[in-house]
């Protein structure tokens, strides 16, 4: 069944999803899509005793709380990008399991970093962790210190590239995402965590064979990345090859970017694997949104 191209950005009140709202906004105008407010309530077990169906008025309450939360939201959006269509969707029930469900139809999902339950100093919260780790489309996550201003909207779109199935999806991501913003593109490639030598002799040798090396992994680069150019003519690309760890050398890339894109996991990842080093790890230290692309099964 085709995917309908929506975003979707969870609401909860928290700065972390209004930061998140504000993004996906913008996203939703660049891309001429719709963007949709999704929220979700539980009973908490204190308010009724064991055993006791709770009293009408009480679900009635925490539905007109939930109904704020997206009215609020929606106003937050529409300062954004006045012109696009927003929809939205409350339900009963973990916001988990909302996001995991509605991941199956939609395109994006778009969420803060923690929400209202997070502990201060904490970088990911629990929802925003599963979600990216399970989720059946792309997840954009937005922490507080990483919104989009007025000196990173005109920033480029960085994308991780090493060559996996995985990775190919979130290179056309990436090209997709820039061609909708109008931004350049920074291609990185990184060979460090390719070698195999792991003894100082050996890393001395591949060192002194850098420029071929360095030859080998442009035409690599240069390969993975032919079909998107052509299919994608209006964005410019600046290819970067690195000897450095992926992690730093996206975070480096990313400073003053719109959108990091890396794929959930890359060629040292797993059949199965939910989510790899470099992504868990950017998830922590991006210093931009990030977009975590995952394989479709």
């Amino acid at each position: 069944m085709a995917k309908e191209d929506i975003i979707v950005v969870a609401v909860d009140g928290s700065d972390a999803s209004n930061q998140a709202v504000r993004w996906a906004a913008n996203a939703a105008a660049k891309r001429g899509t719709a963007l949709r407010l999704a929220s979700s309530y539980t009973m908490p077990q204190f308010l009724y005793a064991e055993g006791m169906v709770p009293p009408q008025e009480l679900f009635d309450e925490l539905q007109t709380e939930t109904s704020e939360k997206i009215d609020a939201a929606r106003k937050i959006a529409l300062e954004v990008a006045p012109d696009i269509k927003i929809g939205h969707t409350i339900a009963e029930g973990s916001p988990i399991d909302m996001l995991l469900e509605m991941s199956n139809d939609v395109t994006t999902i778009v969420m803060g970093s923690r929400g209202m339950g997070g502990l201060t100093g904490m970088v990911m919260g629990s929802v925003s962790a599963s979600v990216v780790s399970h989720a059946n489309c792309s997840v954009v996550v937005v922490r507080e210190d990483t919104a989009v201003t007025e000196e990173t909207k005109y920033g480029p779109v960085v994308i991780g590239v090493d060559g996996s199935e995985v990775s190919h999806k979130a290179t056309e991501a990436a090209f997709a995402e820039a061609s909708a913003r109008g931004a350049d593109l920074i291609a990185v490639h990184t060979w460090m965590d390719m070698q195999l030598q792991s003894s100082l002799a050996g890393l001395s040798a591949a060192q002194a064979d850098w420029p071929e090396v360095e030859r080998e992994q442009k035409d690599l680069l240069d390969e993975n990345l032919a079909e998107l150019e052509k299919q994608y003519p209006d964005v410019q690309v600046k290819k970067v090859i690195t000897r450095d760890r992926p992690v730093r050398a996206l975070s480096d890339a990313a400073a003053g970017a719109q959108l990091l894109v890396v794929g959930s996991h890359g060629r040292g990842g797993f059949k199965g694997m939910l989510l790899g080093s470099t992504s868990r790890a950017l998830l922590q230290s991006a210093p931009c949104p990030l977009m975590v692309v995952r394989p479709v099964d």
